[in-house]
């Protein structure tokens, strides 16, 4: 295969930066458990082979094909002797037809196959299955579908991200299943990406406080030993899942220091934390492939930040690597880069007769050693150990009498009420009372899909007025609030079907008639489910149709509330000014609609912050955390040479039914040395009328560095809530890590100089008396 000087050259200095921090050559660091290494002694290269081979649930079930399953789903015998016995498959994926099913049929189906693969085969191995349980039970019917990662970012408490976790786990295992595809540890910081929700947020810290919390939440205290009510966690996309064009699975270019200083900074702070697995970035990072780069996958997370897990790559990216990305001539010398780079198990998803064949291959041409081969397997089985799995394969439905109970719908509520978050509030409209007239409009008003997103109940969400509770929409949550008499509805801008994106426009002449016999507008815009690819947009306006309502709606002089449901924050500067107040219901679960109507009547006080920048403009999509130049300050006189920060709303904005006041921020000292830290305190006072929950946000600035600083950065937060007229003291801790940065030679460095600490409008400046570097990642 032919390999470009450009190539070649990117390579060594991928190299240099992941080496540079360190002295000697580190080693992975598996643990050698007595009886996995006795099984993969005894084990043939065609068992090996088998055991890093994960294929989907569609393939060993009765239908015409692969691709799809009869119902009601029945595993197929014959096809599933084929892959455990003859092919000695390892692990299973997903859901059949791209549905949910009840969980009793889930422990159905899984302990057929464990019976299969722990008595029939030679080796006697296990298998893992795993399921994108991302909030949720995802496919698996009546379970609770919890806020997706960007609500909960939203509600910046990681207490509750741990909660919703916890629960998922719990319902997961319920399903028979170990093993989860979450949490994305992505930055969602291109508001074009399809997969922004599925993240925490723009920030690295914010990220890593959450995805920490997440960890934690599916699998418990012990990651060694995880029990029958926590599930493996999986660390999605190692990393830098992000692209120059914002769409989905597409090349990024990308500097070191900020690969390192932000992409990386979450999944270093997991894998610490104990994460067992991680599932590979599917793009393309400055020209290599992760699936192909073992500069990534072996040097940087098995070495140098020693993670003895899984690592997993998504959905047929092996393939991809001669299929999209043409750096393989074959699928053969695909596998063979992959594998070498660094992958542990393969998700093929379909043909594992072709993918264990051609690795069989390259292990008796030697082009892939055996040492690779069983270090992939002693992950495997290791991973399989530490879920308890040689000893309790099957765990069934009726063992999880909690699956569905009360703590479970409680939590999913506290995280919709805590996420939801108020931009605009005109003249304090909102809170409106519950004798109030409503008129209802919008293609979010009656349907589950936007409350929930992707990854409910199937893999875009389309299923979910099927599967969900209709119930629960924003049209049966108002008029039980504001009762059945008092609430119109008028469908006008709906979804079809087709394209997420897909719509249609009737009554629309019928609106402004409609919308004067009522005292309020509750106009339901954004965005229908989607994710992964089919969610690319060419334009993050909001559609024409939904704008067009929107201003229809204005000219009936009624005060117009805007209600968004997105996953992303589509632009809305030609409707902002016309909207009396303005809510952010993010894809916040099942009780969304519930916890909108307690905002808007008051029952509940919003606390939800953003945890991206929303734009105002297509072509200004900076982050909070941009460098100078990208602000709009110039010097009196000059032409104005700088990008523009122009944002609708910024970074960790939210408006809340109280005010707070903030002052007396002080700081323990003026100066700060290696080895020390900065106690920084901060007085609160909620100044209103109504008892509130506030976010107190702690940054820092580097005012002079050798690398251009960023404008600031998120250091801590804390949330806190206040009765009327009560104050709390607020205190953090800044060490001096905490003010470092990455150079382009890898090096983390915190450099000698002034920087100033900010939360709310209040500043404080201290001086770093030397610079001091930090040898580990």
């Amino acid at each position: 295969m032919k390999v470009t000087t450009t190539r070649i050259h990117i390579l060594i200095l991928l190299s240099y930066f992941f080496s540079a921090c360190t002295k000697t050559e580190p080693k992975e660091v598996v643990p050698r458990i007595p009886m996995i290494e006795e099984k993969i002694q005894q084990m043939s290269i065609e068992e090996k082979v088998g055991q890093t081979a994960q294929i989907t649930l569609d393939v060993l079930t009765k239908g015409d094909n692969i691709y799809s399953s009869y119902e009601p789903i029945t595993l197929d015998s014959q096809r599933v002797k084929e892959a455990l016995v003859d092919y000695h498959v390892g692990s299973i994926l997903n859901t059949a037809n791209g549905k949910a099913l009840p969980r009793e049929k889930w422990s159905e189906i899984i302990a057929s196959l464990q019976e299969v693969a722990m008595h029939d085969t030679k080796s006697q191995v296990p298998i893992l299955y795993g399921v994108d349980a991302i909030h949720g039970a995802t496919y698996t019917e009546a379970a609770i579908l919890f806020p997706q990662e960007i609500s909960q970012a939203a509600t910046w408490e990681p207490g509750l991200t741990y909660e919703a976790n916890r629960l998922t786990a719990y319902q997961v295992r319920a399903s028979g299943i170990p093993w989860t595809f979450s949490p994305v540890l992505d930055l969602g910081n291109d508001p074009r990406w399809a997969r922004i929700w599925e993240t925490y947020g723009e920030d690295p810290y914010l990220v890593t406080k959450m995805g920490e919390a997440a960890v934690l939440g599916y699998q418990g205290d012990d990651a060694n030993h995880i029990d029958s009510l926590h599930v493996a966690a999986c660390l999605k996309h190692f990393f830098c899942y992000a692209s120059n064009s914002g769409k989905d699975r597409t090349p990024k270019d990308i500097s070191i220091s900020t690969l390192h200083d932000t992409f990386l900074v979450p999944f270093k702070n997991a894998i610490e934390k104990g994460a067992l697995s991680v599932m590979i970035n599917s793009g393309i990072i400055n020209g290599i492939p992760v699936h192909a780069n073992k500069e990534i996958l072996t040097h940087l997370l098995k070495k140098e930040l020693r993670f003895d897990g899984l690592v997993v790559t998504d959905w047929a990216d092996i393939e991809n690597l001669y299929q999209r990305d043409r750096v393989a001539k074959d699928h053969k010398e695909a596998i063979c880069m992959a594998i070498n780079a660094g992958v542990d198990l393969s998700m093929i998803p379909y043909d594992y007769k072709r993918y264990c064949t051609l690795l069989t291959e390259l292990v008796k041409e030697k082009r892939v050693s055996m040492e690779r081969l069983d270090d992939a397997v002693r992950r495997n089985l290791l991973m399989k150990y530490r879920l308890d799995l040689f000893d309790n394969p099957v765990t069934r439905s009726k063992e999880y009498p909690e699956f569905n109970a009360i703590d479970s719908h409680e939590v999913a509520y506290q995280g919709a009420a805590e996420a939801i978050t108020l931009l605009k509030n005109q003249k304090e409209i909102l809170p409106l009372s519950k004798e109030a007239k409503v008129f209802i409009t919008g293609p979010n008003a009656n349907t589950l899909r936007p409350l929930l997103g992707g990854w409910s109940y199937s893999w875009q969400g389309d299923k979910a007025d099927r599967f969900g509770d209709m119930d629960q929409t924003i049209l049966a949550a108002a008029k039980r609030t504001f009762g059945k008499n008092n609430v119109d509805y008028l469908p006008t801008v709906t979804y079809t079907s087709g394209r997420y994106d897909s719509e249609t426009v009737i009554n629309m002449n019928q609106v402004i008639r409609r919308a004067k016999a009522a005292d309020y507008i509750l106009l339901c815009l954004g965005e229908n489910s989607y994710t992964e690819k089919p969610g690319d947009l060419h334009s993050l306006m909001l559609s024409e149709n939904q704008q067009a309502l929107a201003l229809e709606a204005a000219k009936s002089g009624k005060p117009v509330i805007l209600v968004l449901s997105e996953g992303r924050p589509r632009i809305i500067r030609n409707i902002e000014p016309k909207m009396n107040a303005i809510v952010q219901t993010y894809i916040s679960g099942i009780y969304t609609a519930n916890a909108l109507m307690d905002i808007l009547t008051g029952e509940v006080n919003p606390s939800g912050k953003l945890p991206y920048t929303y734009p105002m403009y297509g072509n200004s999509l900076t982050v909070y955390n941009h460098k100078h130049s990208e602000e709009s300050k110039t010097p009196e006189g000059m032409y104005d040479y700088s990008g523009g920060f122009y944002p609708q709303y910024p970074f960790g904005f939210g408006l809340s039914y109280t005010k707070f006041k903030y002052t007396d921020l002080k700081i323990s000292s003026a100066t700060l040395h290696a080895g020390e830290k900065i106690r920084v305190e901060v007085a609160v006072k909620n100044v209103g009328e109504r008892t509130g929950k506030e976010v107190v946000q702690l940054y820092t600035s580097d005012h002079y560095a050798s690398i251009t600083p960023d404008v600031k950065r998120l250091r801590a937060f804390q949330k806190i809530e206040l009765k009327p007229n009560e104050s709390k003291k607020v205190v953090f801790e800044l060490s001096v890590k905490d003010i470092s940065f990455v150079l382009e030679n890898g090096q983390r460095i915190a450099e000698k100089g002034a920087f100033s600490i900010q939360i709310e409008k209040l500043k404080q400046e201290f001086a770093l008396e030397e610079t001091v570097s930090f040898e580990k990642l």
